[in-house]
């Protein structure tokens, strides 16, 4: 593998100067995100939505507050408030070139930021309440996928098995939305999942997920209003955080939590949302915002067969699949009330938040005995509550939380953002989060998926010592008081990368990286109550071009390769390496890309990621290893103004493997292909 490996990075360099605008950031965030958290799969789109629409109505830097500058999520809070202070001193822009002259906002900012915003100096329209629901659009949405080959689920029924597939193998998804610029939006969505049945069964409803959300935003002192389905988001996410959060990339300046309170919800992930009402108050200095939720949530459902009669959930299953029959008899066993707010003060640049959430369950949480459940979250009823703030002196901002629980259990986030020079920005975070801290729906800044029994140091740096030259690093190391998941004693852990950018021009960009971290795990899982820990150090390196050779093509290559030390075992290596044609013509109705990659590793643990483009609204990180090939091609075409097609074929091929998956999802063949459709109607 070493000599392929050599020999295709050689073609690599040498076609590098033939060599899509560089792959966005955010796309190496959700690679990050997924290979952190292999566990926890998403389907909120809400980001995605939001880009398209800044698309369609960009926002306008003259008039944008400080919440409308935060959803961008392309700006730092310095950069944000040197625009501010930039328009209070100067007044408004008047040409988008003058973005140059703000401190921070560097030429690969504005390219990031050029196609979702604007300069004008007209006042930005509210609308009265009539026009708001007449002049906005319609927007119809149908997503089919399935994956051709028959899974081992399909193949049995309830005549020879148990535990089977009853439904179809398609997975549907439909959703209506009508919105007006970002003041109002109301729609559904609905979807149904691979295997689960369709208007039969235990689905005589149709499809198994339903979610209607209204959404209404500046409306005098009502600063937004949520009905039906909505995310919260409080502080720096020890308390809550539902919506779509980036951890640890190569953009160091990424790692404070910014979003608006209140956001509406009309994804078709099941689990990381609320259902009620939410109302935000906005008045001079003071924001309050307060919701109530009541839903239907999954889990494991046991039954006291003794006098006592204490029924009980083990787990809260966050799926979303309700497929066999002890899925289905998981979905919606337990009630869940929550309520809570946030009360927060702005003065100039400082900020000052209280946030809380109580949560009452219908049946108590009571989980397994092993020892690292110890500090589980269990009972009927707990809350979390917290103070946040920021404040930015000069070229310095500072930002934090503090959060406890019902039990008086403490965790803190705390971090900073410097701009050293012109050159150079730093970014620093310190959190400390007692084993005993529990919360539910929370992303915060940790190397966990959940805060909680964690204590680590986040130190990263940003340097361009030219134009075309960037420099990402960061150091992250941690510790894990209490025992964890596969880790049956107090741990520790340590997170590298460095990152090089050369971008001579917008039509090339080429980045390397290196990466290493090492986590510990159980040297012999199973064997004994508790098993010794092991260090198990995984690296990595990635080089990557991305070129556009004329207005219509683009070319992209990525060659990266992984090794992975056990410790005592044989170690593994991984090798990846794909090359990318985006043929986007302009002023034509079509367009179209496609991908061609191999890919070869020694074993799961030398496991590889790559994003791959897909349909609008869609994006798919697979994993891959084992030796094999993969491929795929997504074409668009505008067949009228108001109706746009998107078809896409993805397959991998493996070279010596004839079964694919495990469980019920196991296929007996070399190959897994994919076929997904979709049509949007806008009126």
């Amino acid at each position: 593998m070493k000599k392929l490996f050599f020999i295709l990075n050689f073609f690599f360099l040498f076609t590098t100067v033939l060599a899509q605008v560089a792959e966005p950031a955010t796309e190496q965030q959700l690679e990050n995100n997924t290979a952190n958290n292999e566990d926890v799969e998403t389907e909120d789109d809400s980001y995605l939505q939001q880009m398209e629409q800044f698309l369609k109505d960009p926002v306008n830097l003259n008039s944008a507050d400080e919440s409308q500058l935060k959803a961008l999520q392309l700006l730092t809070p310095l950069q944000i408030q040197h625009l501010i202070l930039y328009r209070n001193l100067v007044g408004k822009l008047i040409d988008m070139y003058e973005l140059q002259a703000i401190p921070g906002w560097d030429l690969q900012t504005i390219q990031k930021l050029r196609p979702y915003i604007c300069v004008s100096l007209q006042v930005d329209v509210l609308g009265t309440l009539k026009s708001r629901l007449r002049n906005g659009e319609h927007r119809i949405l149908i997503r089919g996928l399935q994956v051709l080959e028959r899974a081992k689920g399909y193949l049995l029924d309830s005549s020879s098995a148990t535990n089977f597939y009853p439904g179809s193998p398609q997975k549907i998804m439909l959703r209506y939305k009508y919105s007006f610029k970002d003041l109002l939006q109301y729609g559904i969505v609905a979807e149904k999942d691979a295997g689960e049945q369709f208007f039969k069964g235990k689905q005589k409803q149709g499809f198994d997920f339903y979610s209607f959300h209204l959404f209404v935003r500046r409306t005098g002192i009502i600063k937004s209003l949520a009905i039906g389905d909505f995310t919260v988001n409080l502080g720096q996410g020890l308390t809550q955080w539902q919506n779509l959060a980036f951890k640890k990339s190569a953009e160091v300046l990424n790692i404070k939590r910014e979003a608006d309170v209140l956001r509406p919800y009309n994804s078709a992930g099941e689990i990381n949302f609320h259902r009620g009402i939410g109302i935000t108050f906005a008045k001079r200095k003071w924001q309050l915002t307060v919701f109530a939720s009541y839903k239907k949530i999954d889990a494991n459902f046991v039954a006291d067969t003794s006098q006592n009669h204490d029924d009980h959930v083990s787990s809260l299953q966050t799926s979303g699949y309700h497929r066999t029959i002890s899925e289905t008899d998981d979905k919606g066993a337990q009630r869940q009330l929550a309520l809570g707010g946030n009360l927060s003060y702005r003065y100039k640049r400082l900020h000052i938040g209280i946030n809380a959430v109580r949560y009452t369950f219908k049946l108590p949480l009571v989980r397994s005995t092993e020892p690292y459940n110890k500090y589980s979250l269990s009972g009927n009823s707990f809350g979390n509550y917290s103070l946040d703030y920021s404040y930015t002196f000069k070229n310095v901002h500072f930002f934090g939380e503090a959060a406890f629980t019902s039990s008086f259990d403490k965790a803190f986030v705390n971090g900073l953002m410097l701009s050293v020079s012109s050159a150079v920005d730093m970014s620093l975070l310190y959190r400390n989060i007692s084993r005993s801290y529990q919360s539910l729906y929370t992303s915060a800044f940790t190397e966990s998926t959940s805060p909680t029994n964690e204590r680590g140091l986040f130190v990263g740096i940003t340097i361009r010592p030219a134009m075309d030259i960037r420099i990402d690093a960061y150091a992250d190391l941690y510790k894990f008081p209490w025992l964890r998941y596969r880790v049956d004693a107090p741990s520790n852990g340590s997170d590298y990368l460095v990152q090089l950018t050369y971008k001579p021009n917008r039509q090339l960009e080429i980045y390397t990286r290196y990466h290493a971290e090492s986590k510990a795990i159980n040297a012999n899982p199973g064997s004994l109550p508790l098993s010794p820990i092991l260090q198990q150090p995984r690296k990595s390196w990635r080089t990557q071009v991305s070129c556009r050779i004329n207005r219509d093509i683009t070319l992209r290559n990525r060659t990266e390769i992984t090794w992975f030390d056990k410790n005592g075992s044989l170690p593994e290596q991984g090798f990846l390496i794909f090359f990318d044609l985006l043929y986007k013509p302009t002023l034509k109705p079509f367009s179209g890309n496609l991908r061609l990659q191999y890919f070869e590793s020694d074993g799961y643990n030398s496991r590889l990621y790559a994003y791959e483009n897909d349909v609008l609204y869609s994006f798919s990180i697979p994993v891959f290893y084992n030796k094999g090939y993969r491929y795929y091609i997504n074409l668009n075409y505008d067949l009228t103004e108001k109706l746009t097609l998107w078809l896409r074929w993805a397959q991998t091929i493996y070279r010596d493997k004839t079964l694919i998956g495990s469980g019920l999802d196991e296929i007996q063949a070399l190959h897994k292909s994919e076929l997904k459709v979709q049509a949007l109607y806008k009126f």
